[in-house]
């Protein structure tokens, strides 16, 4: 009994407030003069943001349409310019049309709660004139949901966001031979310490991201592979995706040793911001700004002596970022 009486006491209260700021509200002198009605007005407020909201409807399909490959820049432009432009020319009609301007002539003082009252009473007069409160805040809402789905919209482009499982993927499978640039065999003997080479999976196309690879020759007691790869490396012969891990740029240097002091051993350089990858210990980094080893391809030779695929990457080419959803680095 003590709940439902607490309970009763708490609404009396609530409402009893509510309608006495209600009361106060209907009894004190106005500030700003009762504007007439602009249901005009306020018809073309609602069409410009309508309008609005289809340019921003607009740049979404664009890119749908087009792609990030081969996106019209000059159409994209087009639709977010006129979308705030229609957005802009709707609040000078709103506020040219249906707010009623109060000017105060005395300058307004830094602290005095009755003149902040009066300002407050001033903003929430001056609205008089809208009768269609509802649907302008829905036209108002709907324009803003598609300007922000429009400026998400090119976020698409980084990726996939739930189906990552593409990124897994490479042309390399068990057996594959390896082919130079002119498609030609290599063999193991082929393949000399001090010497970089590129290598492809025969018969695939070597624009693929995942194709090229670089091989390098090493004596074999000096390797060091990650555990699970002692049998990665065939006469010290290692190969590695040829996609840097930093910003997905092309291996494309092999250092030499020549002055033990500050070249203790080869490494691989990628040319464009210079990470370096230690290829006797598995790629790991040596220095630069990449955040992971290259992933590392198996080698095995067959009874012919051809240098054979022993399976796919150690783990997914390209960026770091590409492999934040699989495993930290």
């Amino acid at each position: 009994m003590k709940l439902r009486e607490w309970l009763i006491a708490f609404l009396t209260l609530l409402f009893g407030r509510v309608w006495r700021r209600r009361e106060e509200r209907r009894a004190r002198k106005r500030i700003v003069p009762a504007g007439s009605p602009e249901r005009r007005a306020e018809t073309v407020v609602v069409i410009l943001l309508a309008i609005a909201s289809l340019f921003a409807l607009g740049f979404i399909v664009t890119y749908a349409m087009f792609g990030p490959e081969q996106l019209p820049n000059e159409l994209l432009g087009i639709c977010l310019g006129m979308a705030m432009a229609f957005i802009g020319a709707a609040f000078t009609v709103m506020a040219k049309k249906l707010v009623v301007t109060e000017e105060l002539e005395e300058d307004y003082p830094e602290e005095h709660p009755e003149e902040q009252e009066k300002v407050a009473q001033i903003i929430e007069e001056s609205g008089s004139r809208i009768t269609r409160k509802r649907l302008l805040m829905g036209a108002g809402a709907v324009t803003a949901g598609s300007l922000g789905l429009a400026a998400v919209t090119p976020a698409l482009s980084l990726g996939p966001i739930w189906d990552t499982g593409p990124l897994d993927e490479s042309p390399w499978r068990r057996g594959m031979r390896l082919v130079d640039e002119d498609d030609h065999l290599y063999r193991a003997s082929d393949v000399d310490e001090k010497t970089f080479y590129t290598a492809f999976p025969e018969g695939v196309d070597k624009e693929d991201l995942a194709a090229a690879v670089v091989m390098v020759r090493l004596d074999p007691r000096a390797l060091h592979l990650p555990k699970g790869r002692e049998h990665w490396a065939p006469y010290g012969i290692v190969a590695y995706s040829k996609i840097c891990t930093h910003a997905g740029c092309a291996i494309a240097l092999y250092r030499k040793p020549t002055f033990a002091p500050v070249e203790p051993r080869p490494a691989l350089v990628c040319p464009c911001h210079y990470s370096t990858f230690d290829p006797a210990t598995g790629a790991s980094v040596i220095y630069g700004p990449a955040g992971r080893p290259l992933p590392q391809l198996p080698l095995m030779v067959d009874g012919s002596g051809y240098l054979r695929a022993g399976g796919n990457f150690s783990e997914r080419i390209g960026p770091g970022w590409w492999n934040v959803r699989s495993q930290p680095s």
